[in-house]
């Protein structure tokens, strides 16, 4: 678990394409990548309603900083039935649309920034990419969380490392209820609004709309729920419901973060 070893394992791949979110993972796999072989580096970027713009917007400045040869596509998960009917493996169909959207703008070895971590979590996603061949190098390198924060620190890329983690919008919907665009601008505005309101940020800290059939719940990590009082509470619930899309009007409540929660029926291992 050492950056020589992920550098070896780099080095042992040829002509690359790093599918790159906008998070700390891919942001730093993309820059290591590029920095050893420049012109072997292609560094792919999917749009689509469940990637916050502010994603895009970093992936855009990293790849300008550091010169990557980038390629922005449409992921065109929205175009498929089975993803916005958001099953339980929902996040299978996000991946098959986004490698078949990489592999149709380059022939080359498809990464990811998955790291060890994942492996034991509920991710469909790791389905699809084996039926796409793409590799995990931080996977292959003994690399977790933790190990690419590190790694990012040692790249030079402080404010990077220290993002918090941020699944796709779409992650907040509760299964079974379908994705639309709407609801995840709706998902993003709310968590861009309390997160304004919170003092702390960085890689501990957690804010999470989630969707659910009994409402809105805004889910925080234990430091930023104990600062809202009572009536941080109502200001902040009645911006959500003033901003809320007709359909998803009604209670508004605040709650510990849980990973997996999006989950209607979570398998022992799920996560979200």
């Amino acid at each position: 678990m050492t950056r020589q070893h992920l550098e070896s394992v780099l080095a042992g791949l040829g002509p690359v394409a790093v599918a790159v979110s906008g998070g700390v993972d891919s942001l730093t796999l993309a820059t290591l990548a590029h920095r050893l072989a420049p012109s072997a580096t292609l560094v792919v970027h999917a749009v689509s309603p469940a990637v916050p713009e502010e994603a895009t917007a970093r992936v855009r400045a990293e790849g300008a900083r550091e010169g990557w040869s980038l390629r922005v596509i449409e992921a065109g998960e929205f175009a498929d039935p089975a993803y916005r009917a958001n099953p339980v493996n929902r996040c299978f169909f996000c991946k098959t649309n986004l490698y078949g959207a990489v592999r149709r703008v380059t022939d080359r070895q498809i990464l990811s920034g998955a790291n060890r971590d994942d492996l034991g979590e509920y991710r469909p996603g790791l389905d699809a990419a084996r039926e796409h061949g793409v590799r995990h190098p931080y996977v292959e390198a003994g690399f977790d969380k933790a190990s690419v924060r590190a790694l990012a620190r040692d790249l030079g890329l402080g404010a990077v490392a220290e993002l918090p983690a941020a699944p796709c919008l779409s992650s907040r919907v509760e299964t079974g209820i379908a994705i639309e665009p709407e609801t995840l601008t709706f998902i993003h505005a709310v968590e861009r609004l309390v997160g304004g309101a919170l003092a702390t940020d960085g890689a501990g800290r957690a804010v999470r709309c989630r969707v659910r059939a009994e409402g809105v719940v805004v889910e925080l990590d234990p430091a930023s729920l104990a600062a809202l009082d009572a009536e941080d509470r109502e200001t902040l619930g009645a911006g959500i419901r003033d901003m809320a899309p007709a359909r998803l009007a009604g209670p508004v409540r605040f709650a510990p973060y849980r990973v997996g929660s999006a989950f209607l029926v979570e398998p022992r291992e799920a996560r979200a």
